[in-house]
Order: C-alpha cells, then structure tokens, then sequence
C-alpha cells in the first residue's frame, strides 16, 4: 500500500510530505511494475534525444552569419536561447501522458514543467524583445546613444520578465500571490512618482532613438533656437545653435514643442515679389513671365513654378515668381535667388520697366505763420 496523500494546496507548507510520498511512490512503483518504469525512462530518453535533436538541426541550418535583422538570424537567436533542462523535464511531460507513473511523480513532474517553462518562456520573450528592439535600430547612426538605450531597456526587460516568471511560479506552488502583486502594484507607483521626470525624459529619449525625428548631426529648429544636435542623452540632448553656444534641452520639452528638421529638406521653393511702376506699359507687363521662365530655366537645379502679375496697388504693379531649387543646402538656394534676382533687374530694363519707389510717404501739416498758438494751446489747459 502507498503512502499517498491528497495534494495540499499550499506546497511549500507541506513540502516534506510531498517529498516523503514522492519516493515512497517511486520507489515501490520501481519495484513492483520495473518494466513499465524502464519503458517509460526509454521513451523520455528517446523523447530528449529528438527535441536535442530538432534544437540542434535547426541552429545548423540556420547558420551563424546571419544579423538579427534577418527572419534567419532573429529565429536562429531564439532557438539558441532553448535549454538543455527545459527539453529534459518536456520530455518528462511528455511521457506522464504516454505510461501511467505514481501520482506523486506525476505532480513532481508537472511542477518542474510548470517551473522550467516560466523560465524558458521568459528567456524567450526577454530574447524576442531584445532582438525586436536591435531589428528596429539596427539602422541608426547614433551607436554610442543606441547603445545607451538598450542597457536600460535590457534591464527593464529582465526586471518585468522575471517578475512575471516568479510570479507564475509562486502561484503554480501554490503561493497567495495576490499580496505580492498588490504590493508590486504600490511599490511601482511610488516610484514611478517619486522618479517621473526621470522616467518621462527616458522614454523621451526612447522614442527620438527609435521614432528618429531626428538623428545626431541634424540640423533643427525648436521655438527660437536654430542648431546642430550634437548628442541625444539618456535625459538630455546637446544642441549647437548656429549663435555658437550649446543648449542642454530635457527630451520631454524638447518633444513638446514644434521641431523643424532642416536637414531632411529634400528641396527649397521660394517666392520673390518685384514692385513695378504704375506706369508701365501693359504690353511689356505681358512679357514679364515669359521673362522670368527665360531667367529661371538655365539655373542648375531651378525649376520655375509660377510667374504673373499678382495685383496692382496704391504704389506698385506686384509681380509674384515662384521656384525650387532641387539642392537642399541653404547656399544653394540663395545662389540660385541672387541669380534670378540679378538677371530679373536686367530684364526689366530690356523690356522698359522700372521698379517702384513704395516708400510711404508721410504727410506733414501745412506750416503756420509764426506766434500763431494752435487751437489746442490757446485754451491755456485741456
């Protein structure tokens, strides 16, 4: 007769029990029904050897040369990450379901699968994360800051992951984990109070490593500062405004506010307004764009947009020409504009044209004889 006993609840209270009845029930199992217990120590053997085999087969085709942002090199780092022990007490698993061991070992087996498996399936969610996050900023230009970012995202992961592993297990022991997991819950409140400009500037920073708004040796423009990012901090980000000075910007207000990243300008359009004189003759105001076209079109790299006579005014005739320039760089669009600027004035002489003076002019009270008091001054007060 066994000396089995019904499972408590709380195993860790009654551990010796369990471990009593354990190899009480195996070892009577050994001796009455050895065949059976052979075959099922076969086929776990056997089971172990086919899963070693398949985690072995597929590291091999896989390959080692292959980067993490290949589907071969992210599956290959996953299956590298299985372990020994888990593929062990799987195939231990297993076998409880094929022979019919003692009740005992079959609780043993199946909290060693439970425990193996938290630990397994954390190293792989950990691994899957990890290699999600290299995938994305594989392609950065900001190594030192990359690598920065991911040791504080490595040990946010480990910390969450095998929390919910021990989590798992305490539970599957039988454990009230519903104190623990209150007082995590507290715990994490309070810190992320008392550290929320800390963690707030962190997954600001996060986000401009990864979003990438922009990278280091940008050139942006936030509220009045215009600059080139010089490096992009865990809290900070160091800008060199075109002043020459450096501004230290916290990465939540430098994402609150507008950015305007210059450096990505694929191409400049600009628009230049000429004031012509009210008097000139409509015949050579018609042959102002095609003027214009003429002026624009041999400039490397310009293309004209638009050119016309916009509106007439109290002292001008405006005329609007609009062009891009393909070259991002800012010299190169103020070449090309000093070019049509240049070549504009002289067409308007060839066709007979002169520019306006749109000066304002200021109209000043007609003089008064002298000793005269104004109306206002002879009252002696107001």
């Amino acid at each position: 007769m066994t000396a089995t006993a019904p499972a408590s609840p709380d195993l860790l209270a009654d551990l010796p029990m369990h471990i009593e009845n354990l190899t009480v029930d195996t070892f009577d199992w050994l001796r009455r029904d050895s065949e059976q217990a052979l075959l099922a120590l076969a086929i776990a053997l056997a089971l172990y050897g086919v899963f070693w085999g398949l985690r072995w087969g597929l590291t091999r085709l896989l390959g080692d040369a292959h980067p993490v942002t290949s589907w071969r090199g992210f599956t290959q780092r996953i299956v590298r990450r299985t372990r020994s022990p888990f593929i062990a007490v799987l195939a231990a698993y297993a076998v409880t379901h094929l022979v019919a061991p003692p009740g005992p070992l079959v609780r043993a087996i199946d909290i060693a699968f439970t425990i193996s498996f938290a630990v397994q399936g954390a190293l792989w969610l950990r691994e899957i994360i990890l290699a999600l996050v290299e995938r994305r900023a594989a392609t950065t230009d900001d190594p030192a800051s990359l690598g920065s970012a991911i040791n504080i995202i490595r040990v946010l992961v480990n910390v969450v992951v095998w929390i919910l592993a021990v989590i798992l297990v305490l539970d599957n022991l039988g454990v009230n984990v519903t104190a623990l997991v209150a007082g995590l819950g507290v715990g994490g409140i309070a810190i992320g109070l008392a550290a929320q400009g800390i963690f707030s500037d962190l997954f600001a920073a996060l986000s401009i490593l990864f979003d990438r708004p922009f990278r280091a040796g940008d050139t942006i423009r936030f509220g009045e500062v215009t600059g080139t990012v010089e490096a992009i901090g865990l809290k900070t980000t160091r800008i060199r405004a075109v002043t020459g000075e450096q501004v230290i910007i916290s990465n939540t207000k430098l994402l609150d506010q507008q950015i305007r990243n210059l450096r990505r300008i694929e191409a400049r359009t600009t628009v230049m307004t000429f004031h012509l004189d009210l008097g000139s003759a409509t015949a050579a105001l018609a042959q102002v764009p095609a003027m214009l076209g003429a002026v624009v079109t041999p400039l490397t790299h310009a293309e004209l947009k638009r050119a016309h006579v916009t509106a007439v005014t109290a002292t001008s005739i405006e005329v609007e020409a609009e062009f891009t320039v393909a070259d991002a760089s800012l010299l190169a669009m103020l070449d090309a504009r000093q070019q049509v600027l240049l070549a504009a004035l002289d067409g308007f002489r060839g066709l007979g044209l002169a520019l306006a003076d749109t000066t304002p002019k200021v109209a000043l009270p007609p003089a008064q004889p002298l000793g005269t008091a104004s109306p206002r001054a002879s009252t002696g007060m107001d």
